[in-house]
């Protein structure tokens, strides 16, 4: 799901892995798809591609941070710990750590026999995921050549890692997937199941390699077909994305499908269509999970556009369903920000810190405490935005392509060059709305404005409606000496969504305050 961080966030990562159709079921074959929704209501945009356009903490007390925030990384699910040791030696022991499937079970005799499904893939979805992958370590340590449950075992950990914020679980995942892979070559389970591990990792090349082998061999998977589209749409091929989104919606409709087809309408700026989609998905939603992912994803459809009041009752809707739904406790924290209460905003968001610390929530966080401004606020602000380095780290240490949030991250609050760096890296493995919003404004804060004014035009020219990339864009026309198209970019961010960033927005109005 998009890292929901005001400015900070990258809204195209929508469950890239796939985890969303944890107790996505609802697409029986009997639902009416996205598409005859979307028809119903005027049609569907156009379909073509996306135009080519042109192409750290300080020192002191943020290292001490820095070196605090590793040792706190744990298992998913749990808060992170504070600890003295030095950054490296933690990370290795992760890194260590992380590298093994350690549940014996390649020391079961190879004559046990094959009992394919003893654990219901379906489990992951509906209850405690730390028991259902204990559940799974019992029965492979049993039944070592069940080539479905070593799939459904590494699904586990990449859903684990998202929950939890803990990429020390992919070695772990790609480990489980690649065992069953070589029990049963070519099965869709452990293909999709790479597909949503390399998207997790944000390679999303790979991710759309094993997406289309396990089509192949399975045109129905809702888990491959999803993995398919949100591959496209990280990589910039909007056109494809859509075309990628239609077929799913044919074969497979249900919640999973409904949000990316809604997804890729949003980035088009169509929202009357993308609204109607995630409402249908609501609609359609089967269980506690599937009501609390449609109705998080209605509120952050709804705080993009600055209704503050609707997203909060969709959060409020959310959470009914599942009190433990972290993104919609996320996004709730954003909305009562964006309304003006700040406190409670902030006790939301240290919630949400607490058990899944990642970089947009952790930058959302620091800047609330900036804005709040009250005593020692200022060294939990720098707290928390030495956590997104040590998340990075350990990110990168599993596998995890972390360019995009170092970008986003230090060039606000961190090394600016190193910001720069990543975004270049960034952008010369896909072109997405997202990467030329990131790399026009790691540009501007090096003084590059000229340079950065193309990539913050393209990243705006979807007709994505993002508040932030206007921002960016107003700032760097304004600092190119396009002051009457600053002052309308300007103007258009705030009117989208006042309250787009704790400190982004109030930074707006100064802009447009002093281009007058």
């Amino acid at each position: 799901m998009r890292l929901a961080s005001g400015a900070q966030g990258d809204a195209g990562e929508r469950s890239v892995a796939g985890e969303e159709e944890s107790a996505g079921k609802a697409g029986s074959g009997t639902e009416k798809s996205a598409a005859g929704v979307s028809e119903e209501v005027g049609g569907v945009h156009g379909t073509g591609e996306v135009g080519a356009g042109s192409g750290g903490a300080g020192a002191g007390s943020g290292e001490q941070a820095r070196v605090v925030a590793v040792r706190r990384v744990k298992a998913a699910g749990r808060r992170w710990r504070g600890a003295q040791l030095a950054l490296s030696a933690a990370l290795l022991a992760v890194a260590m750590t992380g590298g093994a499937i350690a549940i014996g079970a390649d020391r079961a005799p190879a004559s046990v026999p094959v009992a394919a499904g003893a654990v219901d893939p379906g489990v992951l979805g509906g209850g405690n995921l730390d028991a259902s992958i204990a559940a799974l370590q019992t029965h492979l340590r049993a039944q070592p050549r069940d080539s479905g449950d070593w799939a459904t075992l590494g699904l586990a950990y990449v859903e684990q890692a998202r929950t939890g914020g803990d990429p020390s679980r992919y070695p772990q995942a790609e480990q489980a997937l690649r065992r069953s892979l070589s029990l049963a070559p070519d099965n869709d389970q452990a293909l999709a199941g790479r597909a949503a591990l390399a998207a997790a990792r944000h390679d999303f090349s790979h991710a759309l390699v094993f997406a289309d082998a396990a089509l192949r061999q399975n045109p129905y998977s809702e888990r491959a077909l999803c993995s398919r589209v949100d591959a496209l749409v990280e990589l910039g091929r909007y056109g494809e994305a859509a075309e990628a989104a239609r077929t799913a919606d044919a074969r497979k409709p249900g919640v999973p499908v409904f949000t990316r087809y809604a997804y890729v309408h949003e980035l088009r700026g169509d929202v009357g269509t993308a609204r109607r989609v995630l409402e249908q998905a609501l609609a359609a939603a089967a269980s506690p999970g599937d009501t609390a992912y449609a109705a998080t994803q209605l509120g952050q459809l709804a705080w993009n556009q600055g209704d503050y009041r609707t997203a909060l009752t969709r959060y409020a809707r959310a959470l009914a369903a599942d009190d433990s739904y972290l993104p919609a406790l996320e996004g709730r924290a954003r909305a009562r920000a964006a309304s003006g209460d700040r406190a409670a905003a902030i006790k939301d968001m240290e919630a949400v810190v607490a058990r899944t610390p990642l970089p947009g929530p952790l930058v959302e966080l620091g800047e609330l405490y900036e804005a709040r401004g009250a005593a020692g606020d200022r060294a939990r602000a720098r707290q928390q935005y030495a956590l997104v380095d040590a998340w990075i780290a350990l990110a990168r240490a599993n596998g995890v392509d972390a360019d995009l949030d170092t970008a986003l991250a230090a060039a606000d609050h961190g090394d600016r060059k190193a910001a720069l760096r990543a975004a270049r890296a960034e952008w010369g493995r896909r072109h997405t709305v997202h990467t030329a919003d990131a790399l026009a404004w790691a540009l501007h804060v090096n003084g590059h404005d000229a340079e950065a004014l193309p990539y913050a035009r393209r990243a705006t020219a979807t007709g994505y409606r993002s508040a932030a990339f206007r921002y960016h864009l107003g700032v760097i026309e304004l600092a190119t000496g396009h002051r009457p198209a600053g002052r309308a970019s300007l103007a258009s961010a705030l009117k989208l969504n006042p309250g787009f960033s704790p400190l982004g927005a109030a930074r707006a109005r100064a802009a447009l305050g002093g281009a007058e």
